[in-house]
């Protein structure tokens, strides 16, 4: 049984127009990461999804879109339409623990670049960035700063109740973004706009899948 599906939504790069693939191949016009209708692809396979992920579309002389290929490394500054793979759920997802994210930072070796990040199913990871890809990655659903100093990874860090309280907040603060607006590859938020651990494990009880 799948947790979740994900929808294509293409985006404008003015954010103000979107879209959504059908199971017959055409567009629907929608509200971006909006709730999943009658005739939407559901992709349930990551591996596809991911194929769509970063590709570039064209409107065509009957409004629909018509696909372009995908930018070349250099390109991503272009103006267009994007698509993007949304995921919707059909479960509340487990709340993101706090000792797992300590374990996980205990675990990574200082003076290796690491992404410690969140998957679609709230556990914590963490990839090599020099041999692991970041972007169009649909397994990171929230995502921290890349690190690699002993005061952010390794045993040490992991013993700093301080930081991993917030950085614990941080990432309870992520996910709830990702689970409300179907964003993949989240951003913590800064410390300063981050809020206490109550107020988020309150909303996210409150959570319910769209």
């Amino acid at each position: 049984m799948h947790n979740l599906c994900y929808t294509i939504d293409a985006l404008s790069d003015s954010g103000k127009q979107a879209w959504r693939l059908q199971e017959d191949g055409s567009w629907r016009t929608c509200k971006y990461g909006e709730s999943l209708k009658e005739g939407d692809k559901r992709i349930t396979d990551v591996d596809e999804a991911e194929q769509w992920t970063g590709q570039r579309l064209k409107k065509t002389a009957d409004g629909q879109l018509k696909l372009v290929g995908r930018p070349g490394k250099f390109d991503f500054w272009m103006r267009g339409i994007f698509a993007h793979a949304v995921p919707h759920r059909f479960h509340t997802p487990p709340i993101p623990q706090k000792n797992d994210l300590i374990g996980v930072v205990a675990s990574l070796t200082p003076g290796i670049p690491w992404l410690v990040y969140l998957d679609t199913d709230g556990r914590f990871r963490a990839l090599d960035t020099r041999s692991e890809p970041i972007i169009g990655n649909l397994d990171i659903a929230v995502r921290g700063e890349i690190a690699s100093s002993s005061e952010y990874v390794g045993p040490d860090a992991a013993c700093n109740e301080q930081s991993m309280n917030l950085l614990y907040a941080q990432f309870l603060g992520g996910w709830l973004e990702h689970l409300k607006t179907g964003q993949m590859g989240v951003f913590v938020p800064d410390p300063e706009k981050t809020k206490d651990i109550d107020s988020y494990l309150e909303a996210l009880n409150a959570w319910q899948p769209r």
